[in-house]
């Protein structure tokens, strides 16, 4: 809203200093210190609430150390980092800009599923909380609601590499323009290769001539899937003070720079990759995002004095992973989410071996102390603050790693 305000000035009063606006540098950097003044400083409002209203977590006891001290904390705090998030959004973004749109949609969606969860848990004293049908149900229906935007919406344009980069260059007013050579397409990137563009239509070219207008019935599918992956991931890697919360500030920082390079014509042209235009808006929303984590570890590192909750773990999952099929990035996600990667396969494969070897031999065994992975190494008597900064660490190297893919190829 105060960037329609400022737009309005500059070009109808012309009163100085209102054209920053207009640079989306600025207004990230504006909505970065915004959505982390929010988060701190109405977060601590917000705890207070949640613990007068009595909405506390129910702890399950699993036989970890200091697990029973966390009995009762405030859980839900996934609302301080829903509207630290949006409240910048609104008054900074470009809101008729479909990826903003798009990531507003999503992180609404995600954040109801998480809180009728966290309500049946709390209120309902049901520590098994909202079926799981039901959170499946949910994260597919977004998953249809973001794939078939992306396809079918007119706004929704790339420029691939392979196609010739034009710019005129305007010598009187020494600006670049660039020529505009957009087209509907389904192709995404694939990282570590030189020619690393794929289009997912050409898993239909078996189809024939026309297959194209296909491509939809494979490319909502993959969005689904992500969706619903990557959002189960954070789920699950929200099981101790802070992890969930520092991981995906990382995650979303990375996702933040491929964002930047891919909506602006002269860096994605240096770099050589995929021009999305348009796409740069959603660093408005990334540089919320991230305030909004970052403040909310305030009160959520060790030891916490609130919990997001699947309001907050689910809404984080859902957004990372629109941001990064948003930005065609979604086959590096298993190296930017290389932390919810393996909280995800620590469960797979526990579960797995654990029927396979009760089936063989009899009885269960398992492969880890105790899934998902953040409680194995608990198990093995770390503290969860040196679990937690190690997978950080290890969430940086992988964001280090993902951002080189831009030069290494």
């Amino acid at each position: 809203m105060l960037y329609y305000l400022f737009e309005y000035l500059d070009k109808t009063m012309d009163v100085p200093g209102t054209g920053v606006f207009q640079y989306i540098t600025f207004r990230s950097a504006l909505a970065i210190i915004m959505s982390l003044l929010l988060s701190t400083i109405y977060g601590k409002r917000v705890i207070g609430f949640l613990r007068r209203q009595q909405i506390g977590e129910t702890v399950r006891e699993l036989g970890l150390e200091g697990q029973t001290q966390k009995a009762g904390t405030p859980t839900m705090g996934g609302i301080i980092i829903i509207f630290s998030t949006l409240i910048p959004v609104f008054l900074l973004a470009k809101l008729n800009n479909i990826y903003i749109i798009l990531l507003i949609v999503s992180m609404l969606w995600m954040g109801l599923i998480g809180f009728l969860d966290d309500y049946i848990k709390v209120f309902k004293k049901d520590k098994q909380g909202l079926k799981g049908i039901f959170k499946v149900i949910g994260q597919i229906g977004l998953g249809v609601i973001v794939g078939a935007t992306l396809y079918f919406h007119p706004g929704v344009t790339v420029r691939k590499e392979s196609q010739p980069t034009k710019i005129v260059v305007n010598s009187v007013q020494n600006t670049i323009n660039p020529i505009s050579l957009e087209e509907k397409s389904t192709a995404t990137t694939i990282p570590f290769f030189k020619n690393n563009e794929f289009d997912y239509a050409e898993l239909l070219a078996w189809m024939g001539d026309g297959y194209e207008n296909w491509a939809w019935v494979i490319f909502i599918p993959i969005v689904i899937f992500i969706i619903t992956a990557v959002s189960n991931g954070a789920n699950l890697t929200d099981g101790i003070d802070g992890l969930a919360a520092g991981t995906s500030a990382i995650s979303v920082i990375a996702l933040g720079v491929f964002t930047f390079v891919s909506g602006n014509i002269i860096f994605s042209n240096y770099l050589n990759i995929m021009f999305i235009p348009n796409s740069g808006e959603m660093t408005v929303f990334i540089a919320a995002f991230v305030g909004a984590l970052v403040g909310f570890l305030w009160y959520n590192s060790y030891p916490a004095a609130v919990f997001m909750g699947d309001t907050g773990s689910l809404t984080i999952g859902g957004v990372i992973a629109v941001l990064a099929i948003a930005v065609r990035k979604e086959m590096l996600i298993p190296v930017i989410c290389g932390i919810f990667l393996a909280e995800n396969l620590s469960v797979v494969l526990q579960v797995a071996y654990f029927k396979y070897t009760k089936k063989k031999y009899g009885e269960g065994r398992r492969i880890f102390l105790m899934s998902p992975l953040h409680h194995h190494y608990q198990k093995k008597g770390y503290h969860e603050s040196k679990i937690v900064t190690r997978f950080w660490i290890v969430g940086i190297l992988l964001a280090i790693v993902s951002i080189v893919t831009l030069k290494l190829r």
